[in-house]
């Protein structure tokens, strides 16, 4: 398992649709894991990563919300192959940022609640029912996977657009 170089817009490999993990990418799978969570805990505040953000065009992810001040609710370490939003409810506008965009922040709509189904990297099936900051940041990541960016989902480029603060 390794911290792995996070890439950065405009990489165009961000814009490219990932690729389903299938039965015989269990070796990847199990290694890109821990390539995910060890990067994601090697940046203070990450919440979520996905593959293609390390430059791997394949559907996985990793989200774990706990203990962060926006999150009411969480599931925990969540790490999804070939995860899929099955329902989803409510609309709400919030603020996220993203490592592949480290300066920018934007305020994006997304759904209040999702179910999303999945895989485990060791093959189990996996439902999760999710709301509030997790919901948000699972919609985040798995929009990773299809090439769209949280700039792709602001209404105005000019009103909901914002340079990051740095605090020191």
């Amino acid at each position: 398992m390794a911290v792995r170089e996070i890439l950065r817009f405009p990489d165009a490999r961000l814009k490219q649709v990932a690729a389903p993990l299938g039965p015989d990418d269990a070796a990847l799978a199990q290694r890109l894991a821990g390539d995910l969570v060890d990067t994601m805990h090697a940046h203070p505040g990450c919440v979520g990563l996905a593959a293609t953000q390390l430059g791997e065009l394949v559907r996985m992810v990793v989200v774990d919300v706990t203990g962060h001040p926006r999150a009411a609710s969480s599931n925990g370490e969540l790490l999804l192959v070939n995860p899929e939003i099955v329902g989803a409810e409510g609309s709400k506008v919030g603020r996220e940022g993203c490592l592949s965009i480290p300066d920018l922040t934007a305020n994006v709509r997304r759904a209040i609640s999702v179910s999303v189904v999945a895989v485990s990297p060791d093959g189990a099936d996996v439902r999760v029912e999710s709301t509030g900051f997790e919901a948000r940041c699972l919609q985040h990541e798995l929009d990773h996977l299809d090439g769209v960016l949280f700039l792709d989902r602001v209404e105005s480029l000019r009103d909901d657009v914002f340079r990051r603060q740095r605090y020191r």
